[in-house]
C-alpha cells in the first residue's frame, strides 16, 4: 500500500509586530537621545595605547588648539540639584563687574566648551548663530596681566572640589602653551591631572 505524503508547508513568521516594535524604539530613542555638544575647537590629539576612559562627571577639560588658543569646559557635576556651571558664572560675574539674567545664567549651564574673555561671554550666551559664536571664540586669556583661566579653574574647583581635570591639547600645540596650563592648575593645587589622547592599539609582533 502507497505510503499517503502530507503536504509540506514551509513556515511562515509574521513579522508584523517586531516592525512595530521597531518602529516604536525608533521613535523613543529619537524623543529621548540628546546630542553631544560640539567643542568650541577641533582638536586632533596625538596617540596613545592607554585605555583608561575619562570620567562623564566631576571633570574639568582644558582644550589647547593648535593655534595655541586656551578653551574650558566643565559639567555640572554628579549632584544634578546643583548646577555648578551657573554658580561659577556668578563668581566670575562678580569678579569682573558683569550681569547676567537668570535665563542666561540657565542657558550657560547647558552649554559645552567655550573659549572668549569674560566680557564677550554675555554675547556668546545669546547669539544663535553659529558663525558669530565660533567669532567670538578667540581663547580665554592666561597671560600674567590678565589670567582668567586661574580664576575659571578656582572658582571650578570650590564649587565641585571632587573634580578631576584633563588637558586635550592638540598633536600641533606649542607645548609652552601646554606647560603654561600646567602652572596654572599647579597654582590652583592640582598636581595630578590626565592628558587626553586618541587611542591607537598596536599589535606585537615578533622581529625576524
Amino acid at each position: 500500500m502507497p505510503k499517503i505524503k502530507l503536504p509540506v508547508k514551509s513556515p511562515h513568521i509574521d513579522m508584523t509586530p517586531m516592525v512595530d516594535l521597531f518602529a516604536l524604539l525608533l521613535t523613543f530613542f529619537m524623543l529621548t537621545t540628546s546630542f553631544r555638544p560640539q567643542e568650541a575647537t577641533v582638536i586632533d590629539s596625538p596617540s596613545s595605547i592607554s585605555e583608561k576612559v575619562a570620567p562623564d562627571k566631576d571633570v574639568i577639560t582644558i582644550l589647547v588648539g593648535k593655534d595655541n588658543k586656551v578653551y574650558l569646559n566643565f559639567d555640572n557635576g554628579a549632584d544634578t540639584a546643583t548646577l555648578i556651571r551657573k554658580e561659577v558664572l556668578k563668581k566670575i560675574a562678580e569678579q569682573y563687574s558683569l550681569t547676567f539674567t537668570e535665563k542666561e545664567m540657565n542657558t550657560f549651564a547647558n552649554l559645552s566648551s567655550f573659549g572668549m574673555p569674560a566680557k564677550s561671554l554675555k554675547a556668546w550666551i545669546n547669539t544663535e548663530d553659529s558663525k558669530e559664536k565660533e567669532l567670538l571664540q578667540t581663547g580665554i586669556p592666561i597671560d600674567s596681566t590678565d589670567n582668567q583661566l586661574n580664576l575659571w579653574v578656582r572658582f571650578i574647583r570650590i564649587q565641585n572640589p571632587n573634580a578631576v581635570v584633563a588637558i586635550k591639547g592638540d598633536a600641533d600645540a606649542d607645548y609652552k602653551a601646554v606647560k603654561q596650563v600646567m602652572d596654572i592648575l599647579q597654582e590652583n593645587q592640582v598636581n595630578k591631572f590626565n592628558l587626553v589622547t586618541t587611542l591607537v592599539k598596536e599589535e606585537a609582533k615578533l622581529e625576524e
